[in-house]
């Protein structure tokens, strides 16, 4: 059975942290290899000096942008490629955006539904946002970025739902925001999603005391090791 994997964000409220580099500093050899963050606040040197340290020490790299023009997505996508990240999540979908990706050789999983404010608020039908990442991935995207657990409506079915149609042509979708307990690492397991993200559950200690041992206490878990006490 496939073992979704954690991409840990150094985020809160969909920002990164301001001591961003410090918390990774910290937490570096825990278990999780996937980490990221997002587009804002951190100035742009800051954010390539995080990724350059992340890449030292073997994590894999992600950027989620959160904004809803083009420009806006397309400003997100060249900070991506001056960071060097393996990744970029996030962003509404633009032909623009996929070519910088494309040609950066970044795997480009953007957002599918519709999404407003921040934090972000999902919002439309399942068949909508199939039919929509259907035509992204006609278009050469990677994967998509579901925001599952910020939906409107029944999280639960659209994740199962979204997840099982996206597996049916082969096609990765991380799970990002809000997952903040056991019981939804649960369902992640049971619709075997590819990835998900855990960003501001640490900041808030969902999962335990110090960073470094949640991280590691939802890593085990998801690779079968029980709760916690």
């Amino acid at each position: 059975m496939h073992v979704p994997e954690l991409i840990v964000m150094l985020t809160h409220h969909d920002q990164t942290v301001e001591d961003a580099c410090e918390v990774f500093a910290q937490c570096k050899d825990a278990k999780a290899r996937y980490w990221g963050i997002k587009e804002e606040p951190l100035p742009l040197e800051k954010m390539k000096s995080l990724y350059e340290t992340m890449r030292s020490c073997g994590k894999y790299t992600a950027l989620e942008v959160v904004d809803y023009t083009e420009n806006g997505c397309i400003e997100g996508a060249m900070k991506a490629v001056e960071c060097k990240v393996d990744c970029l999540m996030g962003t509404i979908y633009f032909d623009s955006v996929r070519d910088i990706c494309q040609r950066e050789g970044i795997r480009y999983m953007p957002f599918v539904g519709r999404i407003e404010g921040r934090p972000s608020i999902l919002s439309g039908t399942a068949e909508e946002m199939i039919l929509e990442a259907k035509n992204y991935l006609n278009k050469g995207v990677y994967g998509i970025d579901l925001l599952g657990y910020r939906y409107t409506g029944d999280a639960v079915e659209l994740n199962q739902r979204f997840v099982n149609a996206m597996h049916g042509m082969g096609v990765p979708v991380c799970i990002a925001g809000s997952v903040d307990s056991y019981q939804r690492l649960d369902e992640l397991k049971a619709i075997q999603a590819d990835y998900f993200t855990i960003g501001g559950a640490f900041f808030e200690h969902r999962f335990g005391d110090s960073f470094t041992e949640q991280v590691n206490a939802v890593y085990d878990y998801m690779h079968g090791k029980k709760e916690p006490k």
